[in-house]
């Protein structure tokens, strides 16, 4: 029976069980994932495995206590090391907007939380510092300062277990009128110099325009052109004074006014800022990026405030490598290099700086960089934003004269959004997730957009750490995790839990030449660490206690391939492995390494063995008539001979059953290799025997039966025909000189050697044809379509006469003129005499 003392143990365990994502299921078996420890830190670097210190301890060190039960219960309470995560806030000041708490910021607990270890109370450690059981004191929050909190919590310890992820709960909620610093850094090559009169023009615009977003708006004006060297920039020394007509000296990079709330000042100075030239397309642009943001000093960037850099070009851009050209490769050192005047000092020393360098000094100062480009470069700089955290690219008009509108709407989708990342390094592994504002289950995401002022979210970070570095330095770790763009973080102060404190010095449960060690050795966590020249479990064997015996760290091991000893189901003792007792006294482990055992051995039909065998040393030993790995393969032949022929022919006999052997034409199957769906068909053997069994021959049915029987055919006339597929019996049909068509089936009968067949009693004859009604029925078809076709000719003429009809009679009744005059005739004006005619004494009137 379990003590009382261990009841809240026992719960905790249970729910332990429940909610903990263990990444590996041990066997119930011996051979789980915990007994093959040797020592207690590899033991705890085990998901869920826990140690027993006792010394002298008969049973298994290593175990998983929600499993081996009798172990957990011999192993005394304080002696058993199963380390726990531990998780503690540091800071935790409550989520404000500025000047009042968002209601729910802030909590005392994470009580909810699962993936980690509990404490015995059933409730995670979150104590802070000062070791008193509570989070951060409400009344303390309410009496610190009263500025913008955005993330909670602000930092935090971890102390955790190898494999078992811890979950973290975080909040983010945008503050209200929360300040903002825009530094406007542009292009002042010439191709630049409308869009600079713009600028100037709209900068009241702009303070307005962000004036709506927040009342603590600052700006800043920088400029940049090119490296002065070649071949950027023309070296004639009169190009050098005015590469262009009205252009100042080429430079690099120049700060023309730091963050401020003057906006007259910041229109003057774009206005006065002069524009220059240089020769390539692309500009440097990025030796200005980065003076602007490392110069924090100088361009007077706050550190609680929205950073954002808004960069304007029409062209490309020169990074690290491209320096090589003018004969520059001293590298670019990210450090900030502005004289008094706000120039950029070492621009014709060092290299550009690489995309990357770039990316680091954005996260490192959490900048956010709006790439302002004409149409031709947006395409470049869209790709740019893949790799530049934090920034994002418009299109600018070709004045430049939507830069308010641009700048409005990049800030809405930058502040919109939250994106969480880390500094976390490759032996940490970090997962996030979210259900944003959508509400329902978490899933795994770490960026939510939508977000408007005064919406919270929650993430869960899960931590996990996959193994302890090599280096022990390493194992107590510090990294942020902070929101994209935004100057405010959570430190995690990780330390990773791989050694046990009674392997220290010093500590409880590690004892300097230990009694128990036979004082040959020190006992750590329960086991002895012999000196040179003893060995055993308790440092019994040495040179003085067997003659000619040395230590030797292989004799326990079955070969040098492995770390176990005895394979680790036994306790080597002064190089003899005595093997463990199991718990049911008919298995027994075996062996000089106790490789052996008897209850391992392959299973056939839910039977070691399956019932035809004995298990010895992992391997089945068969009895008489059966062989395989698990005696599961009869020798017994008699069932594939059917009439003295082994698998019909066409297979051999193994393991009491027919395997058979398939060529490419023709696949053998069934139980004695009897059926071939892809064989040749024996229709036309059998059809004669059908036509003399249906009376089509002149054979006598004396005759008839004779014939079919010496041709090995059994026939039998049915009504109606199934045919029987999984017997391999064939379809057959025919038509015979009447016509008529006929069904026949048939198997190879494996018993009697015969083509057993089944004849279908009725035929399918076709109809009697009488020619004569034919022929009359068409002449009579024809006859009534011809008349048919008459009357319908009839019809259409008849009423097509009728309408013609109608309409003449229509128009008579509408004329005007009487039926007895011609409305066309006119009376002739003078009358001829044909001379021709006048001899005859006829007269012909001529009229005109």
């Amino acid at each position: 029976m379990i003590g009382s003392a261990r009841w809240s143990t026992v719960l905790f365990l249970v729910a332990w069980m429940m909610t903990s994502a263990v990444t590996q299921r041990a066997k119930p078996t011996g051979m789980n994932s915990c007994f093959s420890k040797q020592t207690c830190h590899e033991c705890i670097q085990t998901p869920s495995c826990a140690w027993c210190a006792m010394p002298n301890f008969v049973n298994k060190r290593c175990f998983l206590p929600y499993v081996n039960t009798k172990i957990w219960e011999e192993c005394p309470q304080n002696y058993t090391v199963a380390p726990e995560n531990e998780f503690i806030k540091i800071r935790a000041k409550s989520l404000t907007k500025g000047s009042y708490e968002i209601e729910g910021g802030f909590e005392e607990g994470y009580e909810w939380e699962s993936g980690g270890h509990q404490s015995s109370s059933g409730r995670f450690n979150t104590e802070e510092v000062n070791g008193d059981r509570t989070s951060f004191n409400e009344n303390q929050a309410a009496q610190s300062e009263r500025e913008a909190v955005q993330l909670f919590p602000q930092e935090i310890y971890l102390k955790v277990r190898i494999n078992e992820a811890q979950k973290i709960k975080i909040e983010y909620a945008q503050a209200e009128d929360y300040p903002v610093d825009l530094y406007y850094l542009m292009d002042l090559s010439n191709s630049m110099k409308d869009d600079k009169q713009k600028l100037s023009d709209l900068g009241q615009l702009l303070v307005e325009s962000m004036s709506n977003i927040t009342s603590n708006f600052r700006l800043g004006f920088g400029s940049f052109v090119d490296k002065v060297v070649m071949p950027y920039v023309s070296m004639v020394p009169k190009a050098l004074q005015e590469p262009c007509d009205g252009c100042a000296a080429p430079y690099g990079y120049r700060n023309h006014m730091s963050l401020s709330q003057n906006t007259q000042k910041f229109a003057q100075e774009v206005r006065d800022a002069p524009v220059s030239g240089n020769l390539d397309a692309p500009e440097g642009g990025f030796d200005a990026v980065m003076q602007a943001i490392v110069c924090r000093d100088q361009i007077q960037w706050r550190e609680k405030a929205r950073k954002l850099l808004l960069y304007s070009t029409d062209a490309g851009f020169h990074f690290a490598g491209d320096g090589k050209l003018g004969g520059i490769v001293r590298p670019n050192d990210g450090c900030c290099h502005l004289d008094a005047f706000g120039r950029y000092t070492e621009s014709e020393h060092q290299d550009y700086p690489s995309i990357s360098q770039v990316n680091l000094k954005v996260k490192e100062n959490s900048v956010n960089i709006i790439w302002a480009v004409t149409e031709e470069q947006i395409q470049i700089y869209e790709s740019l934003t893949k790799h530049v955290q934090g920034s994002y690219a418009a299109k600018l008009s070709s004045d430049s004269s939507n830069i308010v509108d641009l700048v409005r709407e990049q800030y809405n989708a930058i502040t919109s959004s939250v994106e969480l990342k880390d500094t976390a390094s490759n032996y940490v592994n970090i997962r996030y997730f979210s259900n944003c504002l959508d509400g329902g289950p978490m899933v795994e995401k770490n960026k939510c957009d939508g977000l408007k002022v005064g919406n919270k979210v929650e993430f869960t970070a899960e931590i996990l750490v996959p193994a302890c570095p090599q280096n022990r330095s390493e194992w107590n770790q510090k990294f942020l995790i902070y929101p994209v763009g935004v100057n405010e973080s959570l430190t995690v102060n990780l330390e990773m839990i791989c050694d046990c404190d009674c392997e220290k010095g010093g500590m409880e449960g590690f004892e300097y030449q230990s009694e128990k060690c036979h004082y040959h050795g020190d006992l750590s966590c329960g086991v002895c660490e012999c000196q040179e020249g003893y060995f055993g479990k308790n440092c019994e064997c040495g040179m003085n206690e067997r003659e000619g015996t040395h230590y030797n760290e292989f004799a326990c091991r079955a070969d040098n391939t492995t770390t176990l000893e005895c394979s680790g189901r036994g306790t080597c003792e002064c190089n003899v492995c005595y093997c463990d007792k199991r718990a049911d006294e008919t298995e027994r482990i075996t062996g000089d390494f106790c490789e052996c055992d008897d209850f391992t051995c392959p299973r056939g039909s839910n039977e070691m063995c399956s019932g035809h065998g004995s298990c010895q040393c992992g391997e089945c030993m068969c009895h008489a008539g059966w062989t395989g790995a698990a005696c599961d393969c009869s020798t017994n032949t008699d069932l594939c001979f059917v009439n003295g022929i082994e698998c019909s022919g066409h297979g051999k006999c193994e393991c009491g059953k027919c395997e058979c052997s398939n060529d490419k034409e023709n696949r053998h199957s069934g139980t004695f290799c009897h059926v071939c769906r892809e064989c040749p068909s024996r229709c036309e053997e059998i059809r004669p025997c059908v036509l003399c069994k249906l009376n089509l021959t002149e054979l006598s049915p004396a005759d008839c039966e004779r014939a079919c029987y010496g041709e090995g055919i059994e026939i039998e006339i049915v009504e109606s025909i199934n045919i029987d597929f999984e017997n391999d019996e064939r379809a057959c049909w025919g038509y015979d000189d009447q016509d008529c068509k006929y069904h026949f089936a048939y198997l190879y009968n494996i018993t009697t050697n015969k083509l057993q067949t089944r004849l279908l009693r009725a035929r399918e004859c076709p109809p009697h044809v009488y020619l004569l009604n034919v022929v009359l029925g068409v002449v009579m078809g024809v006859v009534i379509i011809g008349v048919a076709f008459l009357l319908v000719w009839k019809l259409f003429t008849s009423i097509h006469d009728r309408r013609e009809f109608a309409k003449f009679e229509k128009e008579r009744m509408m004329a005007r003129w009487d039926a007895s005059e011609n409305p066309i005739y006119r009376q002739a004006t003078s009358t001829f005499k044909n001379p021709t005619y006048s001899a005859g004494g006829a007269h012909m009137p001529l009229r005109s």
